[in-house]
Formats: structure tokens, sequence, C-alpha cells
């Protein structure tokens, strides 16, 4: 091996088992000035095992609340269903891995249960891509093929079966030829499909972090260069389990040591059908009432997990860039540099992300919820904007606007005494690029295939 300088991990929260700790000495051996720098969605892990001996430091974390306020995540719309199996599941014996699937295999893997999986994900997600996490292999057997039963694609995937054959089924139903793939233990991290929208846990689990996991190959926003016409603004989670009860959020805290209480999380009960439910949830995933959170609390455990139409407010406020609202109407807002421009425009009942810079034809960004959009299209401008006199806070911005301006623009402007130089651009910026934005939506609308 050779001398390194750097060494990072991703999956940091594995560093502290053997095969990794081999690595991360001998790359200390070599240099002892070596720094080790380390990413996780899920930093604590399912043993108690602390990260401080390979970890020193907190450096940063972003919430899962931070990330879908943002538009870099979808939101989860959790239902969580009791097919009369939930008293059984409170009662199974826990395992040093885990809740004993054997045990729960002999309380879920049952046909009516089954049947019932089948009816509520035909109700809430049946036009959805699925996946669905089983305990053991025979549960994942019998869920398949009551799905194929009910004349759904579906496919398995498990431990046991040749690389070659899971690689085939996971381009298959990339492909969009399968639509629901079901599994035990495989694709709980390392494997993402963006156009995912739903996540059936059939299973339930004692450590938050598998749960996090778990969900998380659901909450991937679409790329609609990658995967033209999908429109995918959340992400159904189906809970059969009791994972969301047990643990209540999906946000994790961090702590080095691996001393995170062990107890369940914060119940309420819910005002109208006296269901006991996760403190954090906003709207009853047993009967659907919409939930008042107190006015009193704050700070970042006190955020749900879903609901981010304010965080819109938020996004305009920590962009580099002036938004502007190009025809007073709230359905197509610009923002403009020297040598990029980003847009986000509401055509057909789903909002479009546009970017566009010198010399490259304007392209589509995002296709869907109207924060994802706007996330994405600021995203383009960071990346693209290299001239920060283009900032929202340049004075020039806010002066009136020049002679040449006047001349490109519709006749009314000249009247508009409020018009600024930097709105005028924006104006501009559009009209020079309504035909090629136009283009770019059309290149993907028509019918969609929605994965929401």
């Amino acid at each position: 091996m050779p001398r390194l300088d750097l060494l990072v991990i991703d999956e940091a929260h594995h560093a502290v088992a053997d095969s990794y700790r081999r690595i991360i000495d001998r790359v200390r051996d070599a240099n002892p000035d070596a720094r080790v720098f380390g990413v996780t969605a899920t930093p604590t892990r399912g043993d108690r095992k602390g990260l401080r001996e390979v970890f020193d430091n907190v450096a940063d974390q972003v919430r899962l609340g931070e990330l879908i306020a943002s538009g870099h995540l979808v939101p989860p719309r959790t239902f969580v269903i009791d097919v009369g199996v939930q008293e059984e599941l409170k009662s199974v014996r826990k395992t040093s891995a885990d809740f004993d699937m054997t045990e729960v295999a002999d309380i879920m893997d049952r046909a009516p249960v089954t049947d019932e999986v089948i009816r509520h994900w035909t109700e809430k997600a049946g036009d959805r891509q699925t996946i669905v996490f089983c305990s053991t292999v025979a549960h994942a057997e019998h869920v398949t093929e009551a799905f194929k039963a009910a004349g759904i694609s579906a496919a398995l995937i498990h431990g046991d079966l040749a690389a070659e054959t899971r690689k085939a089924i996971l381009a298959d139903y990339a492909a969009g030829g399968i639509r629901v793939v079901v599994n035990v233990a495989v694709l709980t991290e390392g494997w993402d499909h963006p156009p995912t929208s739903c996540v059936v846990l059939l299973r339930p689990s004692s450590y938050k972090s598998t749960m996090i996991q778990m969900v998380g190959r659901g909450l991937r926003t679409v790329d609609p260069e990658e995967h033209p016409g999908i429109v995918k603004t959340d992400c159904v989670v189906l809970d059969f389990g009791t994972s969301s009860l047990i643990h209540g959020t999906l946000e994790q805290d961090v702590d080095l040591d691996g001393k995170i209480g062990t107890g369940e999380a914060p119940t309420k009960t819910c005002p109208a059908c006296a269901a006991e439910i996760p403190l954090a949830a906003t709207e009853c995933p047993l009967c659907g009432e919409v939930l008042l959170q107190d006015e009193g609390e704050t700070g970042a455990d006190a955020l749900p997990l879903s609901g981010f139409v304010m965080t819109e407010i938020d996004l305009l406020k920590r962009s580099s860039f002036a938004w502007v609202d190009l025809f007073g109407t709230d359905d197509a807002l610009m923002a403009t540099g020297f040598t990029a421009w980003g847009g986000i425009f509401w055509m057909d009942g789903v909002w479009y992300a546009i970017g566009g810079a010198k010399g490259e034809r304007p392209r589509l960004l995002g296709v869907g919820e109207r924060t994802v959009c706007l996330a994405q299209a600021d995203d383009w401008l960071n990346t693209h904007e290299s001239d920060e006199s283009a900032f929202k806070t340049r004075g020039w911005l806010r002066q009136p606007p020049t002679d040449k301006q006047l001349k490109y623009l519709p006749p009314e402007c000249r009247h508009d005494f409020g018009l600024t130089r930097y709105r005028a651009s924006a104006l501009m910026t559009f009209g020079f690029n309504k035909r090629a934005i136009q283009a770019a939506v059309n290149a993907v609308a028509g019918p969609e295939r929605r994965a929401a």
C-alpha cells in the first residue's frame, strides 16, 4: 500500500469493523499524520459500538430534515398499517443482531397478512416502483408469488442468488420491466434506483440505522436526463411492522462513544383514534388525523419530516441570487448572472427546473415538486455562475434599467417605474431563451411516468 495523506471512508459506520481497522492501521503505520475522513447517513451502529477509536470529532452533521427541506431528498409519507399482528410483533425476541427473523416470519408469513399487504399497496402505491423488505427467504418467496398472482410484475433478490442473476433482476427493474423487487437484507445499503418511490417494510427493525437505510432507498430525487418523463415528489413508506412506532423519526444524533440511549422513541396519543403514535408525527398514520404542533416546540427535533412548504422561504433567503417572479403569477421564477441562469416553471400541473450557461443549450435539471426544483436550479447557478458581482447583495441589481435593456423589453416596461436593472435582465434572459425552455420541457413532456 502506498503512503497516504488522506483516507476517505464511505459508509463510515463500518470503520470500527476488523476488516476496516486493518486498512486504517496500515495507513497510520505508514504515515502517523494521515487524516481519516468518514461520511455516513447512519452514524449510530446497531451494536452501539462507538466510532471514537477511528474518529476524534464530528466535523458536521446534515440532518435528514435539512436535506428534505432543501430539496435534495423527497419527503417520506409513512403509513403504519396494523394487519392484526402488531401486538404479536411487539413480543418478538431480540438477538444480538436484530429481532429474531424466524419469529417475525412465523407472524408475518401468513396468506391473510400477505393479502392485506397487496391490498394496501395497490390502494396507496400501486403505480409506483417499489422495494419490499422481508424477514426470511421463504417469507419473501411467498410475498413475491402473491404480487405475481395479483398481476403485478415482481422479482425476488436474496443473498443466495448468483451475482449475475441479481444484476439482471436489478437491470430489469431499472428499465421498468419489474414494478416490485422483494428482498431479504440485500438492498439495505449500497444500491440506489432513484425512481423508486415506495418502500414496504414487512419486518421490524430494532436498530434505527437499519430502518433509515431501508427507507432511504426511496428518498432519492430523480435526474430528468437519466430518467426522462418520471415525476417524483415523495416516497410512500408502508410499515407493516413496528419500526416507525419504535423509532418515531428518521433523524439520528451522533455520539462517537456510542452511548445514545436505547429506550423507545417518545410517543403521544392521537386525539381522534387514541392510537399511540410517534411524538414527531404531524398526521396520525392510522386514522389520518392532522395533528397541530405545539407552537412552543423549537429546534431540529421538533421539525416534522413532511410538510416542508415553509422552507421555500429559507431556500430563497439562503440563495446567493435574487429570484424574480417574472410575471407576478408565481408560476415562473428566474435568477440570472453574467455566465449562467436558472429558472423554475409551472406547466401542465408540474414544476420544471431549467438551467442555462454561456455557450450551452438550456437543460432540464428536474421535474416535480416546487421546492426540489428550486433547489436544483439554485445549485446549477452556484456551480456555473463564477462572477460574484451577480450576487443579490450587489447594489447594481436595484438600479434603474439601462436604455439598451428597455429596447429589448415590451413597450409597457418603459412605463414601469419600479423596474430594476436586475429584473430587466431576468426578463430579457427569459425572452431570449423562451423557445429553448419550451423545447427542454417538451422533450420530456407527453405521457409521463409518475414516480409519485
